[in-house]
């Protein structure tokens, strides 16, 4: 027998929708939390129109697309919310659209997973799911395949709507400092190296995250506690876990190596994950937490990564100091409630630039989410504030002030020999060359 899928009413009201508007084939994604025993659909998104797929019909799909649009939206889902597969929604037969569904999926689950600073546990569900649409007779079909199968054939797969799928799931967040310090390579040219560095740097931290010890509610749970056990059914749980790192290993036998720069991420950050109701226990809800709070470092960097390159390119050939250290701001992060599938929110990043109109243009975009600004949850995280101070040349240190979650104070001293700080959540940007 097949793997069964639990989806949100609400699902069947979009899809519903999309078969009245379409015009051609229209694919999408489903997104939701997966169980051993079955899986969870509480939203799905159509691909936005690309700029040069405003013509595609059933044979020209835009695969690659379709994977980047999955990408950014798997960037905006807190932990034990990800892209469970992909839908289409044509009036050709099922079968001939199997293939194409194949492909996307895998091209989906690629490009997602060469993102992830974590290894898979045994535990991981490697099913995911295809949804065919009739958009005449709202047939659906629905299948299945092992991504992590080259192999894997089509599998029927059980999919049934229901109300509330995701009511009374638990939440369990954190507030976590993070400080990391990553060597930049000798040749800052290559952007590539660059890439290459943090994510070394960043997967290294991560496996600190991974070891580390998590007390929900201030215990140390078995893993094979039930979270929920005791509690009222369909009662909504809320925990407040910690996350106890220990310094890695590695740091005990560290060789000094030439570099040319480094990159020192400080500050706080907001971590939480959502955990379904069919009996979850304790191990789940650690690793769903401890996953998002890799994630949301990692993406921030990556942003403004990106960021840094499109302005570096913009001003080449301008002149900069032997000794320079530049300050930047990461992006913060902010909630906006999943109105009709319940308590469960989905995020996005803010740059300090922008405005909260541009955060709900983002969702309206990736996740074809209609959200005002007055829906938007801006208290996880405060915004850095970078001080303005003439520090002579001779000067070996700088203070740097930055509020973390909670309006809590935190003082990130930065030494301004050759030290690039990358503050998360509340946090700061430096990069230095030496």
């Amino acid at each position: 027998m097949g793997r069964g899928y639990i989806v949100e009413d609400a699902v069947e009201g979009y899809l519903s929708k999309l078969c009245e508007q379409q015009a051609g084939p229209v694919t999408g994604l489903l997104i939701g939390q997966s169980s051993a025993q079955r899986d969870f659909v509480v939203m799905a998104t159509r691909t936005p129109q690309g700029e040069e797929s405003s013509s595609a019909s059933g044979n020209s799909l835009d695969k690659e697309w379709v994977a980047e649009h999955a990408r950014q939206v798997s960037r905006m889902l807190p932990g034990g919310l990800s892209v469970l597969g992909v839908f289409i929604i044509t009036d050709t037969d099922a079968k001939d659209t199997l293939t194409t569904l194949r492909q996307l999926v895998f091209a989906v689950e690629n490009l997602i997973s060469s993102e992830y600073l974590w290894n898979p546990a045994d535990d991981d569900v490697t099913d995911c799911v295809t949804l065919h649409v009739n958009p005449k007779t709202r047939k659906t079909v629905c299948r299945t395949f092992d991504v992590k199968d080259p192999k894997s054939t089509a599998k029927p797969a059980d999919w049934k709507y229901q109300s509330g799928v995701c009511s009374s799931w638990s939440m369990m967040s954190c507030c976590l400092n993070v400080d990391m310090l990553v060597p930049l390579p000798d040749n800052r040219t290559s952007t590539e190296n660059i890439d290459k560095c943090l994510k070394e740097g960043l997967r290294v931290w991560a496996h600190q995250i991974q070891s580390g010890v998590c007390l929900i509610d201030g215990k140390k749970l078995p893993e094979d506690t039930e979270l929920t056990a005791g509690q009222k059914r369909n009662v909504r749980q809320t925990y407040t876990a910690q996350l106890l790192i220990s310094p890695d290993d590695q740091r005990l036998t560290d060789v000094v190596q030439q570099c040319g720069g480094s990159v020192s991420v400080r500050g706080a950050i907001h971590g939480r994950a959502y955990i379904h109701s069919n009996k979850p226990k304790a191990r789940l809800a650690e690793k769903l937490l401890k996953r998002d709070v890799v994630s949301t470092v990692a993406i921030r960097v990556q942003m403004l990564l990106e960021e840094l390159l499109i302005s570096e390119e913009e001003r080449k050939g301008s002149s900069r100091d032997k000794q320079q250290t530049e300050q930047f701001c990461l992006p913060h992060r902010i909630f906006c409630p999943v109105k009709p599938s319940g308590p469960v929110c989905v995020c996005d990043y803010q740059f300090s630039d922008e405005g909260q109109s541009e955060v709900t243009d983002r969702l309206k975009e990736m996740l074809d989410i209609d959200a005002a600004e007055e829906d938007l949850d801006t208290r996880q995280e405060t915004p850095a504030e970078i001080i303005e101070r003439d520090v002579a040349a001779e000067s070996t240190v700088e203070t740097v002030e930055v509020l973390e979650p909670k309006r809590n104070n935190y003082i990130g001293v930065a030494m301004a020999t050759a030290v690039a700080l990358l503050a998360t959540a509340a946090s700061m940007l430096y990069l230095s060359d030496v």
